[in-house]
């Protein structure tokens, strides 16, 4: 390095007072404080966002069907710059990050100057300045004195709803009136409530658990499966949950009772549960459209098992010598019990009865065959397995035969799917997620529907007993409200509102002459 080089970098360095690592630093806080810098980060995180929108996420019932459709190119590039699980990057959260702290810097560096117009009004302004302002009008007014005039005009700036004061200066005095100056302070109302959203939304991404739990009525389960994305595949994961759901019944609602258990032909489908913990048993219902929350872990209906089941069958039961008939219902998991004391257990449902090495099954979900599956118990205690066919038998079939003294028919039953699937989410920072958009929606209005208006009013000494009055105002925002009131606080000094000087576009900014 040439010592020309040397001594201007030396200059330099005592010139600004500072090192080059200080320098370095003064510029990355200098970045990260800029506005520019947010909005591109905000529109970063936009993108971001759109992705995991039009990309299904891993957590999403149906990704393996979607994955499985997409082109090996799509699933490469997709899974290696992790937009299958978009939310739970590291460039995501980086940038969750750097926003919030764009949104920290850039407010710990203005707010200095928006705190000024609360602590430190500027009561008394340059008159060059003043007749600068628009609106403006400039009138002649008498009394007997400077500040009997200033007095009046103060009193006209109460009943406009103004908070005046007055004061002297120079041989002159000052009127100076404001209403809404905490709308200075409106932008860190919103950028606390930004701050409160993107911290809901870590923590939704960090701790927040999403997973299916299948369900057969009379079975229970603490563990739900999550999907997750492995390169070329997708594995689903166990995660413990610190309670036991018990589910009850199951229910489905079809538009045509004959029809097949498919999503097109259900109104609605109920799923009964019961949860156990140290605290005790809750009973819930889960259906579309009605989650159920519990420990902040909400349950949704997801899907069903499309394999054909009944809820409840309606029996014929004949004696074996064909001297009574009973119709009884009998719900699943249920029994009942008959005159003699002959007990009756509805074991499982076959919508498609056929054997298999001489053992029940089904061939399909459909409702070709159906048949139920019940445990016949004696008077005397003797168990014996029974099948109601809906389809009559000939007598030489043994299924037709009589068991503990019965025959039975299938006459009717209730469709219903063997399962439900339910998707239970755990999603700590959804309240606090909440909690920044009703924040954001409030601050936003304050903001944007309100507005700092200031007065000046300088009485200057006339003729006599005459002075020279010039008022003007200045607003932040909505212009028209502020040349309103303006309106209405020339009238209450009896002036001319005609004499008005409006400006033909709004001012912005703060003048530096303030």
């Amino acid at each position: 390095m040439s010592t020309v080089t040397e001594t201007t970098e030396q200059a330099t360095r005592v010139a600004t007072g500072q090192s080059i690592p200080a320098r370095l630093l003064s510029r990355a806080l200098k970045l990260l404080s800029s506005v520019r810098f947010g909005i591109a980060l905000l529109v970063l995180l936009v993108i971001a966002c759109m992705i995991g929108m039009l990309i299904m996420q891993q957590n999403v019932d149906g990704f393996a069907e979607y994955y499985a459709k997409l082109t090996p190119a799509q699933r490469l590039v997709y899974g290696a710059l992790g937009f299958f699980d978009i939310y739970h990057t590291w460039y995501f959260n980086a940038l969750l990050l750097l926003l919030s702290l764009n949104i920290v810097l850039a407010s710990i560096e203005r707010f200095p100057g928006a705190w000024s117009y609360i602590k430190h009004p500027k009561r008394t302004v340059a008159p060059v300045y003043l007749r600068s302002l628009r609106p403006n009008i400039a009138f002649t007014a008498t009394g007997a004195s400077g500040r009997d005039v200033a007095a009046r005009i103060a009193e006209a700036c109460r009943q406009v709803g103004l908070k005046p004061t007055i004061t002297e200066k120079g041989g002159r005095f000052f009127v100076f009136a404001e209403r809404g100056a905490w709308n200075r302070l409106g932008a860190y109302a919103v950028h606390a409530a930004l701050l409160t959203i993107f911290f809901g939304g870590f923590m939704t991404a960090q701790l927040g658990k999403t997973g299916l739990m299948e369900l057969v009525p009379g079975r229970s389960s603490a563990v739900m499966s999550e999907p997750r994305f492995e390169l070329d595949q997708v594995k689903r994961f166990q995660i413990k949950l610190p309670f036991t759901v018990e589910c009850v019944d199951i229910q489905q609602k079809l538009i045509h009772k004959d029809g097949p258990i498919l999503p097109n032909n259900t109104i609605d489908w109920l799923t009964r549960i019961r949860i156990h913990d140290e605290t005790g048993t809750h009973d819930a219902l889960v259906h579309l459209n009605n989650p159920y929350d519990y420990r902040g872990y909400r349950f949704f209906q997801a899907s069903f098992v499309p394999i054909g089941s009944a809820r409840q069958v309606t029996l014929r039961i004949e004696s074996a010598d064909g001297s009574s008939t009973h119709q009884v219902t009998i719900p699943r998991n249920g029994s009942v019990t008959l005159p003699d004391g002959t007990r009756l257990d509805y074991v499982q449902f076959f919508p498609d009865f056929r054997l298999v090495n001489g053992r029940p099954d089904t061939a399909s979900g459909d409702y070709n065959n159906p048949v139920a599956q019940l445990k016949v118990t004696t008077p005397l205690g003797q168990e014996f397995p029974a099948f109601a066919f809906a389809r009559p038998l000939p007598p030489t079939i043994p299924a037709a035969g009589p068991v503990g003294g019965y025959r039975f028919r299938l006459i009717d039953f209730e469709k219903a799917p063997l399962a439900h699937v339910l998707s239970i989410q755990y999603d700590p920072g959804a309240r606090v997620v909440y909690l920044g958009f009703a924040l954001l929606i409030l601050t936003l209005a304050l903001v944007f529907l309100f507005s700092h208006q200031r007065f000046w009013a300088m009485v200057e000494t006339g003729d006599s007993q005459s002075y020279h009055v010039t008022l003007a105002g200045h607003a932040n925002r909505n212009q028209p409200g502020l040349e309103d009131r303006f309106k209405r606080l020339v009238e209450a000094l009896g002036q001319d509102p005609r004499a008005i000087a409006f400006a033909p576009s709004r001012k912005k900014g703060r003048s530096s002459t303030e």
